[in-house]
């Protein structure tokens, strides 16, 4: 005998709430509630339904001081979302060097993702970030 597939259990309205407010805050650099939230036992890895994490929607929107604090925090610099892009690459396409160097310090891999960040600076010939990859 085979059991039906269990059905999941249904997402609690507050804790879907306090997630898009954490995205939020991620988009808007809001670096202290978002380090504030993250201390008190919000996941530092939360993704949303793309798969991006806190810290993809901090790179991508250009927020250095965010993405320090997330880095801080033990966030994966390299965690790529469902689409295989990642924080660094995110940064590399929107041209916020300052997150780029911040990732770069917190340890991201310019040749992770797809597109990665390598390949991402030489499509829209980021030549300064180029001779900062291949100086690594």
């Amino acid at each position: 005998m085979s059991s039906a597939p269990e059905t999941p259990e249904p997402l609690d309205p507050e804790v879907v709430e306090l997630a898009g407010k954490v995205f939020d805050l991620a988009r808007h650099g809001d670096a202290d509630a978002l380090a504030a939230y993250v201390d008190a036992g919000v996941p530092v890895e939360l993704t949303n339904d793309r798969g991006d994490t806190l810290l993809m929607l901090a790179a991508y929107h250009g927020h250095t001081a965010a993405v320090q604090a997330l880095l801080a925090r033990g966030a994966d610099a390299d965690r790529a979302n469902d689409r295989g892009q990642t924080p660094l690459a995110g940064a590399v396409f929107k041209g916020a060097d300052d997150v780029v160097r911040a990732l770069l310090a917190g340890g991201a891999d310019p040749e992770a993702g797809t597109p990665s960040a390598l390949d991402t600076a030489r499509m829209f010939a980021k030549t300064e970030l180029l001779a900062l990859f291949e100086s690594r």
